[in-house]
Formats: C-alpha cells, structure tokens, sequence
C-alpha cells in the first residue's frame, strides 16, 4: 500500500478511532467541459494518501491505453470510470469520491460540463457544502460557467471556491488571472455570490493544490486543500429552537408499540417536547426517542430516529413533525423556481408527481411566470420549458403539504418532479412560498377545450377511420392497434361496426341516405371524444360515396384515413393505405405507428 496516512500502518485502532471523529465537508466541481474538473479530483485523491498500490499500478496502467497525458499520469481517469467518458474524455454521469486528509473528511462529486447534462449537476449539488467553479485560463468565463454558477446561487451553495486551472498553459500569467477574477465576480454579484475564494493553479502539474506553487510566487493566499480544511460551513440544520422531521415509516412492529421514524433534517428535539403534526395541525408531547442502540435524551440533525408521543393520534408518511413554537407552512399552491430535465418540454396544466422528502403528491404547473436567461439574467415570458431551462413557476397540489421556503431548508424546500407513466425524474424545484387563490386565480379561468384536455393525457387527439374491403382483416388489426397505442401510454376509444348497430345507428337500414346519416352521427361520436382528449379508432362500414362528407365533419389535422385493402384515392386529409397481401397484422400496425409518429401526432 503506498500514499496512505502512517498512522494506518502505525496504529489502525488510533486511526480509526481519529477518523470518526473528523467533520465531514461534501462539495463539488463544476464548470464547463474541459476545464480539467476530474483531473483535479484524480490529483486530490492522489495528494490524500489514500491510494492502494493497485490503484496506483492501474493508474499507471490506463494512462498508458487511454490517457491523454502522452503516458504521464492522467488522474482524470481515478473519477471517469464509464466507457464512454474515456473515449471522449468528457464527464458524462456525476462520480463521487471519498478522502480523507488529517483535519477532515470529504466527499466530492465530480459533476458533467456539457449543457445536455446539466440535470446531472443538479443532482450533485443538492446535497453539497462548497463548490469549486473550474475556469479554463485559455478561455475565461463561459456559458456553461455562468449556467453552473447560477445554479449553485440557485440551490443555495454559499461558498465558492474559483479555481482558475491550466494556468501553466499561459505561462503562469497574473494578468489573465486577475482579469478571470474581475470578470467572474462581476457575474456573481448579479446572482447573489458572496463567498468566493479564488486560486490560480495546475491540476495537472499540482500547482496550490496542497501546498503554494514557486510558478505563481506573486499569490499568496491559501492553497485548495488548505481552503477545504479549514473553510467553515454554517450549519442552519442546527438552529436553536426549531425541529423538522419527515415522517418516513410508521413503526408498529407489535400492539403495545407505536412510532414514527425518520431522519431529523433540522434542529433537535427531547423527550418531553410538545410536537405538532403537519399538515394535520394536531399536537403532542414526544415520550421517547428510540434507535437500534437504546433511547437517547436529545436527538439532532443528521440523526435516524423513532420517536413515540404521549397521544394517539393519526400519523402517517410524509407528514412532518415539528415544534408548536416553529412549525413549517402548510399550502396546497405554491411559488417555485424549477429546473426542467427532460427532453419532453414541461406544459401548464399536465399533472406530474411531486415529491416533497417523503411526501408524494399529484401536482400541476398553473402557469410560468417567466424563464431567466442564463447569460444575460433576463426574464422570458414562456409558455413551457424545454430541457435544461429555469422557470418561476406556480403550482397547485392535490392537496395541503408542510413546507419551509428552500433559502431555509433544502430537505422541507426542494422537490422532484415524476413523470407519472415512465417514472422519471423530470425536474427539480424549490419551493419559494404559498400562494393563496387571489395571488393564482388562473386556474379558475382556464379554458377547458380539447387542447386543456388533451394536454392532461400528454397526446394529440386524433381520428384513426379505417375504410376496409369486406374480406379483410380489418378487427384484428384494428385490435393490435389500440393494444399498440395503450402500450405507448395513449388514451383510446373504439366505435366498432357492431357496437354502433345495435346502439347508436339500430334505426337505420342500408339505403344510401341512412348510410350516409350514419356515418354523420358516427363523425359526430367521434368528434366528441376527441375534444376531450382522446385518440378514437373507428371501424364501421363506410362506403366510398360518403367518404367526401367525412373528412367535411373533423378539422384538416384532426382524421387519418386507413385504407385497407383499397386502391388509395386523393383526398383531402390524411391517408395511410394498408396492403395485408404483402404485410402481417403487426406490421400493419407499424406501418400505422410509424407514419403517425412521422407526422408528429405521436411522441
């Protein structure tokens, strides 16, 4: 084993014993692709101490193959571990990394550069203390800087560390160096960045990484592993007077016992502490504070505990216990700051699912008030968000939530955004206050119109007319369609032939005029359903003289003919024409799947 602390070798039990007793400090890099933000953690790790000699031997190994240091270490790839981040050497997914120094122990996150994984970047920094923005000296503040500084300012990071890297690419130059920092804290200063630390070095060649460089003798300030182990971080979780803790599990392993268990996000709390339990508002006094290694007298932040109350009362998961002196907010509509992270734009009205710590809720966005420009701070007025954009948004829930704005706590303040078919994460928010209905009133005046209603259903709506030969196999497509389509996700009906004989149509014969007032009444069905959102398949006989007064009853955009077996005419709207002599059923359902996608109806 080699670069290890002598004091593992020397004593293990002291070692350990030391090792526990250290703070923990969590931060990340970020900052704009190829600012060299995994070198300098693969050199962190490397200055800690705390590589085995097989890492090292690997090391050596992979820098050999794939490194981009002509053979020399390349301690990018201790953190980029994927494939494909060493074929193109880039940070694709966010790495984290423990060490530990003699003063402190870390966990760092190494987060991507490139936009398109910006959600990425928010994952690792929702939990993090410090962050280090890494700016290329060749090329200055950037885009993807700015996107990153304003995203930790956004998630409430207060200690920044600028590391102005790759300085030995321009000679060690003061000059540009002074320059990055004017420009770089002009920008913070817009967003609310206060705390900045900035350092001029070399991950690669170690310049102030742990000890002060000769290249740069006209700075003398701290080196960045001096600046982690010693920079004090606030720690809000421990304010005197207040208790958070989100309900995670109703503990009653038997009859005589029941708890509630969770972690403690804030404050603390003692046997004896009158609680009140929200949303609900009702109040109790804490009896006991029970864990795996007995009761405790006082329990704070960080801690996993299972508290049982002197009352019986109706507790359940995500609810959120609190002091009666200092509980949070309860609200059903709120203001929020989001950022979006699927590639689906987000829509007003379209309900998705909101997890607020333990709480799962169906929500939906009312409306955006604006998105900000990343580079210029500018508010936009929206009607949706695309991916990687940030939008003030309001919100209502389905029903009331306790919350804290997220400036005082990130654990009661921040959420996720679910898509409620796939399960996907698909954005992130911070909730920034409640929002009563006069502040809100939108969602009183929305129009509900099949737009409204299909949004909600996340499609298009459209008519599928199928217009077949007698000796077709018209049912079993049209069967293997609609199965298609609610794999998809797609909200469907059906009007089949038979259904609308012995219903809607049941008094009508077969003369050429009641074939054509059935048809009209079949359009009519049809068009009913969708504007309320719906794709509806339609098979009935239809002949080819009332084909003219069908595409007359729907919009230009709203009928696609199905043509089965049939020699295909022009018309005025949307044919898709089926040949079951040269294709199966499922291929015919394809075929129908593939030209609807094309024409943007299906996603």
């Amino acid at each position: 084993m080699v670069h290890v602390s002598d004091l593992i070798a020397e004593d293990i039990e002291l070692y350990l014993k030391t090792h526990e007793k250290k703070g923990l400090l969590r931060f990340i890099t970020c900052g704009s692709v190829d600012d060299g933000k995994s070198t300098l953690i693969g050199r962190m790790l490397y200055e800690s101490k705390m590589l085995f000699e097989d890492q090292l031997m690997q090391l050596e190994a992979d820098s050999k193959k794939v490194g981009t240091q002509a053979g020399d270490l390349d301690f990018a790839l201790l953190v980029d571990g994927l494939a494909a981040e060493r074929e193109q050497g880039i940070t694709i997914d966010v790495a984290y990394r423990f060490f530990s120094t003699d003063k402190r122990k870390f966990i760092v996150a190494d987060t991507p550069g490139h936009e398109q994984y910006t959600r990425n970047m928010i994952t690792g920094a929702s939990t993090a203390d410090v962050a280090i923005i890494l700016i290329d000296a060749r090329k200055g503040v950037l885009t993807q800087t700015r996107r990153h500084s304003y995203l930790v300012s956004l998630i409430g990071i207060r200690h920044v560390v600028l590391a102005i890297n790759k300085l030995d690419m321009v000679g060690y130059s003061e000059a540009i160096y002074h320059q990055i920092d004017t420009d770089y804290r002009n920008f913070a200063n817009e967003i609310g960045l206060q705390d900045i630390v900035t350092i001029p070095m070399s991950a690669l060649k170690g310049d102030n990484i742990t000890a002060l460089s000769e290249n740069t003798l006209w700075y003398q300030g701290e080196t960045l592993m001096g600046y982690l182990e010693s920079v004090q971080v606030e720690n809000d979780l421990l304010a005197p007077g207040v208790f958070r803790m989100p309900v995670q599990w109703v503990n009653r392993p038997n009859l005589d016992f029941r708890g509630y268990s969770g972690l403690v996000v804030r404050g603390s709390v003692k046997p004896g502490d009158a609680v009140r339990v929200l949303p609900s508002g009702k109040e109790s006094r804490v009896s006991r504070i029970v864990t795996s290694d007995g009761d405790l007298e006082q329990a704070i932040a960080g801690q996993s505990i299972t508290l049982t109350l002197t009352d019986e009362i109706d507790i359940s998961r995500g609810d959120v216990l609190a002091r009666v002196e200092s509980p949070p907010k309860v609200a059903n509509r709120f203001e929020a700051t989001i950022v979006w992270m699927a590639d689906e734009p987000m829509l007003t009205n379209r309900p998705y699912l909101m997890k607020v710590g333990a709480k799962t809720i169906t929500a939906h966005i009312t409306s955006i008030q604006y998105k900000v420009n990343i580079n210029t701070l500018e508010h936009i007025d929206v009607s949706k968000l695309e991916l990687n954009e940030i939008g003030i948004c309001s919100l209502g829930a389905d029903q009331v939530i306790a919350f804290d704005p997220y400036d005082e706590d990130r654990d009661t303040g921040g959420f996720i955004l679910i898509d409620r078919l796939t399960n996907n994460t698909i954005g992130a928010g911070m909730l920034r206050s409640a929002l009563d209905r006069g502040q809100d009133a939108q969602w009183q005046v929305i129009e509900i119109n099949k737009r409204a209603l299909a949004a909600i259903k996340g499609q298009t709506p459209l008519v599928l007319w199928f217009v077949a030969s007698p000796a077709s196999n018209v049912a079993v497509i049209v069967q293997l369609l609609e199965r298609r389509l609610y794999a998809l996700g797609k909200h469907t009906s059906l009007l089949s032939d038979q259904d609308i004989r012995l219903g809607l149509n049941q008094d009508l014969s077969d003369s050429e005029s009641d074939q054509k007032e059935s048809i009209r009444r079949i359009a009519k069905v049809a068009k009913l359903m969708i504007n309320s959102g719906q794709i509806v398949l339609v098979s009935v006989n239809s002949p080819l003289f009332v084909r003219d007064d069908l595409a007359a009853q729907f919009e230009s955009d709203e009928l696609f003919e199905i043509l089965i077996d049939l020699p295909q005419e022009t018309i005025k709207h949307s044919v898709i024409n089926i040949e079951t002599s040269k294709q199966t059923a499922e291929q015919a359902v394809e075929q129908i799947i593939d030209r609807l996608s094309k024409a943007g109806v299906l996603k």
